[in-house]
This record gives structure tokens, sequence and C-alpha cells, in this order.
């Protein structure tokens, strides 16, 4: 009976208190356990910032942790941009259908604006009550609790962590807020790490631009293939859509203008003015930098509608202290993010070492080509001094020894070996002549110098190199008008022949003496066939007539083979 007395109640009072101590030891070895996995949890998320490249997982691994560790139902993660608005937003618990359905993702305005503009850690136990929530756009899931950090690294904001509805009904609390900070510190650093990284790259891409364009150019690479090279690597570099480049004429207009990408063709052959308010000038004052969001509806765009349907662009100067060389434009579709500061940090040095190639280039050209009129004026004084003096005096010989000469074949072919001296004589002068015209930038070509590249130019139809013999002062005595209709009638006559004579051999001749200009075409061809057409001839018989001069056609020899044709013009009142 004694087991019913007050003894055995007083023993299980122990009891109870031993199971009461021993349930509350479980949960506190329960909580230290749970704390123990969320400092596990957090310390393998801190350290996939050290072992993964990829920034875009990095992101996604410790979103997807700070989810778990703080029993959020829902995460984001923001990324923000030049702008100061979300560039990338990365979403944990939203299934692709479900996103696809909500629309497009948010760029930064309500709540998630709220800590953009102020990055201070934000938590809330509804989500609707803060003057700065919108609501949700059609499909988005109810939220109501809330937890938003700042990502920084030291006073530099980076983006931001959002986390909402806390599992379970309850609120995120101060422990929440710490694990979260603490991921974001990971974050900023994952992202300040990328960035560095990317731009250390990007520098590395414009160098090695820089380093082949330069390359190129100096090798005697042409100019043209080579600005090409330099806009397809900045177009490649950048991501842009289309490049533009403008050379700067010799009136300072913008022109000759080169594009690759899309809708390139309207881009070509345009002529834009230097002047205030566009957005060349834009590029040529200050740094030389200049970046548009919206390059259709900007007003300092020339031609706009050539931009049509083109969104973010920059433009900048291809310039030394010294001389300018040109503007460069890139753009990017319209919806395609704008230029970040990190694209185009770069393209100033870039632009620049491309300006002092193209002025390195055209200095070594004017070096060669220096060079090359010196060897001309070398050349020229030796066939002056030594070869028409041997001719001369060889001359000169012959005609003292032909009196001496009886026999009537002997003295004629003397005769003719005298006469084609001096013919060789006028050939090897004209030479000089040629050789001592200097072809001046910015004054037209004379005729002497425009005569020899029409020469050149007839040669490719013809087969072999027309001969070319001028006489006189014709560069002195020719207008400039009447030395264009002197090229267009030796044009036509070579054409003439490369057509029809079959010829093998032609010799030009320009001769300007006792006031008369004589053009004479001379080949060994079939001759003209009776009944042929004569168009092109009846022109150079018209443009002789409006000058006051004559057009005549004859055999060559009286074998009648070949074809001579003299196109003559006085010389009074030709000369400007």
């Amino acid at each position: 009976m004694g087991g019913d007395g007050p003894d055995a109640a007083g023993a299980q009072v122990p009891r109870l208190r031993m199971d009461e101590l021993l349930d509350e030891l479980q949960v506190r070895m329960d909580e230290v356990r749970g704390t123990r996995d969320r400092l596990n949890g957090l310390l393998e998320a801190v350290m996939s910032v050290g072992r993964e490249l990829d920034l875009p997982q990095v992101l996604r691994g410790i979103l997807e942790a700070a989810t778990i560790l703080v029993d959020a139902g829902y995460g984001a993660l923001g990324v923000i941009g030049d702008d100061k608005k979300l560039a990338e937003f990365l979403t944990v618990g939203i299934s692709d259908e479900l996103r696809a359905q909500i629309g497009e993702l948010p760029s930064g305005h309500g709540i998630l604006g709220e800590l953009i503009r102020h990055p201070e850690p934000l938590r809330l136990s509804e989500l609707s009550e803060h003057p700065a929530s919108y609501g949700f756009p059609p499909n988005h899931p109810p939220m109501h609790s809330f937890l938003g950090v700042p990502i920084r690294v030291r006073e530099e904001v980076f983006g931001n962590l959002y986390m909402t509805e806390k599992r379970g009904g309850a609120d995120f609390d101060a422990e929440d807020e710490a694990v979260l900070a603490t991921l974001a510190v990971a974050a900023g650093i994952a992202i300040e790490n990328a960035r560095l990284f990317e731009e250390v790259s990007l520098r590395e891409r414009w160098l090695a631009a820089s380093t082949d364009f330069t390359s190129a150019l100096l090798s005697g690479s042409a100019e043209s293939q080579v600005l090409e090279g330099m806009l397809e690597r900045s177009r490649d570099i950048t991501g842009a859509d289309v490049g533009v480049f403008y050379l700067v004429g010799q009136n300072g207009e913008l022109r000759d203008s080169l594009a690759l990408g899309e809708g390139a063709d309207a881009h070509r052959g345009i002529v834009l003015p230097i002047s205030a308010g566009t957005l060349a000038a834009a590029a040529l004052a200050e740094d030389g930098l200049v970046t548009v969001p919206d390059v259709e509806s900007d007003e300092r765009a020339e031609h706009a509608e050539c931009w049509t349907g083109f969104g973010p662009a920059v433009a900048i100067a291809v310039s030394t202290k010294e001389k300018l060389s040109g503007v460069l434009m890139l753009a990017r579709r319209r919806g395609r993010p704008p230029f970040a500061a990190a694209e185009v940090a770069a393209l100033p040095a870039f632009t620049g070492q491309a300006a002092l190639a193209l002025e390195l280039a055209d200095r070594r050209r004017d070096a060669e080509q220096m060079s090359l009129l010196e060897d001309h004026d070398r050349i020229a004084r030796d066939l002056h001094d030594l070869a028409i003096q041997r001719l001369f005096a060889t001359g000169m010989t012959l005609q003292s020894a032909q009196r001496f000469v009886e026999h009537p074949q002997a003295a004629e072919r003397l005769a003719r070996a005298i006469d084609d001296l001096d013919a060789t004589i006028k050939i090897i002068r004209s030479t000089i002549f040629g050789l001592r015209e200097h072809d001046v930038p910015g004054v037209a070509p004379k005729l002497r110098l425009r005569a020899v590249q029409a020469m050149d130019e007839a040669g490719a139809a013809l087969g072999f190199a027309p001969a070319l013999r001028m006489e006189g002062l014709i560069d002195t005595e020719v207008s400039p008008g009447v030395a264009d209709e002197v090229l267009a009638v030796i044009g036509e006559a070579l054409a003439n022949v490369a057509r029809h004579a079959r010829a093998t051999s032609v010799e030009v001749a320009i001769a300007a003496a006792d006031g008369v200009l004589t053009v004479s075409v001379s080949d060994d061809g079939i001759g003209i066939p009776e009944g042929g057409r004569r168009s092109g001839l009846r022109n150079l018989a018209e443009r002789a007539e409006r000058l006051g001069g004559a057009l005549s056609i004859a055999a060559r020899d009286q074998g009648n083979r070949g074809t001579r044709l003299e196109w003559r013009v006085p010389l009074t009142g030709t000369a400007d």
C-alpha cells in the first residue's frame, strides 16, 4: 500500500522535470544542428565565389543558397547597370512558364527601386503596405513578407538580394537579415571580380586589335581593307549591330563612309558636315566619346532615316592632336542594352592609336612618293645629260658624213636613220617632261601626266603598251578644257583600235607647234573597212569642229595598211 503514499507522488515530480529538461535539450540540439547546417550552407555559398569562374552560375548558386537558408518561398537577385536600373534579374521559385505569363522582368521600379535608391536592408511584414509598393502585374503570385539587402563592395552598390514569403507565414528576422547580408557581400565580390576580369579581357582585345591594325597599315596593306578590318573588330568587341566609319574630306566634310553590319548599305555614299549640333561635332568635342541612348530619335543624328530601328549608339573621333582622320559610330538595335562604360572604356585609346597609325602610314607614303620623285628627277637628268647629248652628237656625225655617201640607197637609209634619231630625241624629251611632272595634291594634273595615265589604262584593253610622243609646251599652251577634249579623243581612238583594228602596235603623238594642237593616233591594224560604223569618229569630228578644228583619217602607209587619225585644233585662245 506504501506505493500509493506521498513518497510515490514525490518520485514522479523529478522524473517529469527530467523529461522536460530532455525535451528542451533536444530542441536546443536541433537548433544547434540547424544553425550548424545553416552555417555550412552559408560557408558553401561563400566558397563558391572562389571556385566558379562563370558569373551567372555563381550568382545563381548564391541566390539558391540564400532562398534555402532564410526559408523563403521566392528569391531574386538584381544587378544594377550604368543607368541605375536593373540590367540583370535572376529568380528562384518562379517557373519558366509562370515567368512567361508574367511578362517582362522588372527594371527597377516600386519596392525594387526603393532599394536601389536607398541601399539599406529592408524587412517588411506586409509588402503591399510600403509606400513604394506598386502592386503586382497580372499572373504574379501573391507575396507578403519581404527581406531585401544591397549587394555592395565598400561604397559601390552592384545590386540587391530580394527574399519574399517566409515559409510558415512567419516574418523574416534579424538572423535572416544577417545571413542574407553575408551572402550579399559574397555576391558583390563575385560581381566585382567578374567586372574586373571582363575589363582586363576587353583591354587585351582592344590592344590586340590596335596592334594588328597598326601592323597592317605600316606593312603596306591597302588602307580600305585595313579600315574595314578595324570596323569589324570594333563591332565584334562591343557587340554592335552596325559600324560606320566616316573619312574626313579635303573640305572638312565626312564622306566616303565605310559601313558593316545590319543596314550598312544605307550609310554608304553619305556626306555629313562637321558643324555644331551634330553627333560628329559632339564626338570631336572634349574627350571625343559620345554615347546615345536612342540614335534614331536623337536630333543630332544626321540622316536619321539611316538609323531606323537602332537605339543605343556611341560616336568617337579618330584623331590625333595634329590631324582628324574621321569619326567612328557603333550602334545596337532598339531594345538591346546600352553600351556599358566598361565596353567602351578602351575605345578612345584604340581610335587614338588608329589615328596615329593612319598618320604614320600617310607620312610613309609621302616619303616613298618623294623618293620616287627624286628617282624620276635623277633619271630625267641622266637622260638629258647623257642619252640626248650622245644621240644628238651621233646625229650631227651622221649628217656631216651624209655628203660623202654617193650610193642612193645608202644615202636614203642614212637619212632615215637621222630622222629616227630626231624622233628618238623628241620621245626622250617628252619622257623627261613626264618624269619631271609632279602630281601636286589639290591641283589638277597637267596634260602630260594625264596622257601617260591614259596610255597605262588603254594598255589593258589593247593587250600591249601604246607608244606616246609629246612635243611642245602642251602643259602651258593647252587650257584645261581643251586638255579634257584631248584625253577624250585619245580614249575614243584607242578604244576603236582595241575593238576593230587587230593592231599589234599603236603610237600616239601630241604636239603643240605653230599655233596648232595636233593629236595623232597611228596603228598597224587592218584599216577602216568600207561601210563600217563611224559613230565614234563622228563624235571626234564634232569635238574638233566645236573648237574650230578638223579631223582627218587615212591609211598609215601606201600599202593601205593601218590607220592614221589626226585631230587638229587651233591653240589661239585655248590657254587660260
